[in-house]
């Protein structure tokens, strides 16, 4: 008959149970569990150069700074990016493929158009002045008129390139070339470093 007070024996599952806590277990393959599997959980990474957000404004005088310097940044963001040409950034006149080849054609050749408004300039000096010699008034009117034909033969030049590489290269563009040849005139008797967006390509430069 069994004793009432014999000790019971010590169960080996207790025992494992410890060791299971102690040490996580290893598969034969040589898998490990996760840190997530033993019940860790891995600290979150800082990503570097994330903005952090700025905090409430303490009063409308402050709020009211804050949006003027934002639309300043704005501002300034949306001109440099029409500077140099990006789309989003542009005028709808400015917009395209199309009319970037086309400041492109311009750009790339030097244009007697921007000559024509130092020559107009200098003729209205020289008009202005009653005590010169009557042959200089001459002089700088036919000056002016050469100018003048000379910039429209380089505008009917600059006109039949855009015609050959627009019709070339966008044939299924539905575009009204003289819209293209007038945006390309104007902008070849203004001065290279005036004009808006800037040259992206230099003088001479293939198209």
């Amino acid at each position: 008959m069994p004793s009432l007070f014999r000790r019971k024996p010590e169960e080996p599952a207790a025992s494992a149970a410890v060791v299971t806590e102690a040490e996580p277990e290893t598969s034969a393959k040589g898998y490990t569990p996760s840190k997530r599997e033993q019940g860790k959980t891995t600290p979150k990474r800082v990503i570097a150069g994330r903005r952090m957000p700025e905090p409430p404004a303490a009063n409308r005088k402050e709020a009211g700074k804050r949006l003027r310097e934002k639309q300043r940044q704005e501002r300034l963001e949306a001109r440099e990016g029409m500077a140099n040409g990006e789309e989003r950034y542009l005028l709808a006149r400015d917009k395209g493929p199309v009319r970037k080849l086309v400041r492109d054609i311009v750009d790339s050749r030097r244009t007697i158009g921007t000559f024509f408004f130092g020559t107009t300039f200098l003729v209205m000096l020289v008009g202005f002045n009653r005590t010169l010699n009557p042959n200089i008034y001459f002089a700088a009117n036919a000056l002016f008129f050469v100018m003048l034909l000379a910039t429209l033969v380089d505008g009917f030049m600059i006109s039949r390139t855009v015609k050959k590489l627009v019709t070339a290269r966008f044939p299924d563009e539905n575009v009204k070339l003289r819209s293209l040849y007038l945006y390309a005139v104007m902008r070849s008797i203004s001065f290279r470093f005036i004009r808006n967006p800037k040259p992206q390509v230099k003088i001479g430069q293939a198209i």
